[in-house]
């Protein structure tokens, strides 16, 4: 009966703010869904009641996430939800402020691969690593055409990681502003750090069921870059660029790209990078990437320690150069398939993957995405085995109607234990319930 109870007030709760929204002045653009359902966590099965409105008024855009998971055993919420005070503040999924490459752009809230400049030092990085760890953090970028700063804060709680890249187009304060090519070329200086006292530690073991760590302080990355645009039409940007990151107290590395983005008419359109790496001794690329939060610390099944990736940076010898590439495709506005490899040359298990995909609404009444992320991969067959090394979500939804769909979301990622992180899978069937909000 209290599961009953709790369906129906959300029901009403869904149909209440479409009225009442439907007599605003404002008239909002945005979506508002909401769901009921079942959830599977590590074998334990949860009931489920959601709501996740998608607002946008203009150029701000807001989402929320509130998700209330009730034990189906004992009727109880489930604690790992709604522990802290900040677990009642992550109920907002992002508060957003314009798009990255606007004059100005804003995130407040999770963040989904977010980047500085060409990606060399922060590439693909996410601040949430599983849902019980969700956090709330900041990306701010000013755009004033002759100069701009692009800003990242991981965490509001602890700061976390914390990056930040200043650049300038010199020649635009000169005469030479309106050459070719060489008028908007643009320099860039990169600084990004994981704040937390023992992200450079070196040395980190168990013993006694005890974590013994150094607390080194923070890791600290700075970087130079330097690029200089080849095509810029309607149709067709191109630049080159060299990137120079140095990890202090570590390594350095060089990378040299060709950046491409083509939009063919609105129908097809296709953005490439395509890089080549130098890296030396102790020196990782792409740093602060998706995996970070949760390299951070990782349990290495072979010697039984606890690792940080401060301590494999740290064994890290280079195999020599290498490279990476990354390929999106989107068709007619609708289905997007992204893609992204690096491999160094002379390491057989140097290999490092990123997939996403959405079908949009190509498929009448049904849509698919997907994501996936894999390290260290050392073939063809080991590229799609799900181990430690894997993040994947997967989601298939049908519409029923204007305003219902169903859906099953399955994932895999990582929760925290006294041991490192051990695998969390999730499966999640949904009925969803979605209204535009406005008219």
């Amino acid at each position: 009966m209290k599961i009953f109870r709790l369906t129906i007030l959300l029901l009403v709760f869904i149909f209440s703010i479409k009225n009442l929204n439907a007599q605003s002045p404002l008239k909002p653009s945005g979506q508002l869904a909401g769901g009921v359902g079942m959830t599977f966590i590590d074998g334990q099965s949860y009931y489920l009641m959601s709501l996740a409105p998608e607002l946008a008024f203009g150029k701000f855009g807001m989402g929320l996430d509130i998700d209330l998971r009730i034990n189906a055993e004992t009727n109880k919420l489930r604690k790992e939800d709604w522990d802290e005070k900040y677990d009642y503040l992550r109920i907002i999924r992002y508060l957003r402020w314009g798009h990255k490459g606007d004059g100005f752009y804003t995130r407040v809230g999770a963040l989904d691969y977010a980047r500085l400049g060409n990606g060399t030092i922060m590439y693909l990085y996410k601040n949430s690593p599983s849902v019980d760890e969700r956090r709330l953090g900041m990306e701010l970028d000013v755009n004033l055409g002759k100069w701009g700063v692009e800003t990242m804060l991981g965490d509001f709680a602890s700061a976390g990681v914390v990056g930040f890249r200043p650049y300038v187009k010199p020649l635009q304060f000169t005469t030479l502003a309106s050459v070719p090519i060489i008028g908007g070329l643009e320099v860039g200086t990169t600084y990004a750090t994981d704040l937390r006292s023992n992200s450079s530690d070196t040395s980190i073991s168990i013993k006694n069921d005890t974590v013994v760590q150094q607390e080194n302080g923070s890791i600290k990355i700075i970087g130079v870059d330097i690029s200089l645009p080849l095509i810029t039409t309607s149709m067709v940007f191109s630049r080159v660029y060299v990137d120079y990151a140095k990890i202090v107290n570590f390594g350095s590395g060089v990378a040299a790209g060709l950046l491409t983005d083509f939009n063919g008419l609105g129908a097809v359109v296709i953005k490439t990078k395509l890089e080549r790496r130098w890296p030396k001794d102790k020196y990782i690329p792409n740093y602060f990437s998706s995996f970070y939060e949760i390299e951070r610390y990782n349990l290495d099944s072979t010697n039984k320690i606890l690792e940080s990736k401060a301590q494999r940076l740290n064994k890290t010898i280079s195999s020599g150069p290498g490279y990476f590439a990354d390929i999106t495709f989107g068709f007619f506005g609708k289905l997007y398939i992204r893609g992204a490899f690096e491999k160094l040359d002379q390491d057989p298990n140097g290999g490092n993957l990123h997939f996403e995909t959405s079908t949009g609404d190509m498929i009448p009444k049904v849509k698919i995405e997907a994501g996936y992320d894999k390290r260290n991969i050392s073939s063809g067959k080991d590229a799609f085995k799900l181990d430690e090394r894997s993040l994947l979500y997967a989601t298939v939804g049908y519409k029923i109607n204007s305003y219902m769909s169903i859906s099953t979301l399955y994932t895999w990622t990582f929760v925290a234990t006294k041991d490192g992180y051990k695998p969390q899978k999730r499966i999640q069937p949904k009925i969803i319930f979605s209204f535009p909000l406005g008219g």
